[in-house]
């Protein structure tokens, strides 16, 4: 029960993230638990959440749709591209 909830809430902080958000925290993860595997110490999950961390930031960043919210004079916002 404790793991589904610690999901849960691991998903729902997710979702308000964007595409490099997201893929930073899903490359960081990924490259911690590869790394903490491959080399059976905590130095080889730092190294691979470092990797894994920035490589997902650029995928995801690569991704990302080129807009922008913007607020006209009377704070009413609008999307336009970058």
């Amino acid at each position: 029960m404790k793991r589904a909830l610690v999901l849960a809430m691991l998903v729902v902080t997710l979702t308000s993230c964007s595409k490099t958000e997201k893929g930073a925290a899903i490359g960081a993860a990924s490259g911690a638990v590869i790394g903490g595997l491959v080399t059976n110490d905590w130095r080889g999950a730092a190294v691979g959440a470092a990797a894994g961390g920035a490589t997902g930031a650029v995928v995801g960043n690569a991704n990302e749709r080129r807009r922008c919210t913007y607020r006209d004079r009377y704070g009413r916002r609008y999307v336009e591209r970058c």
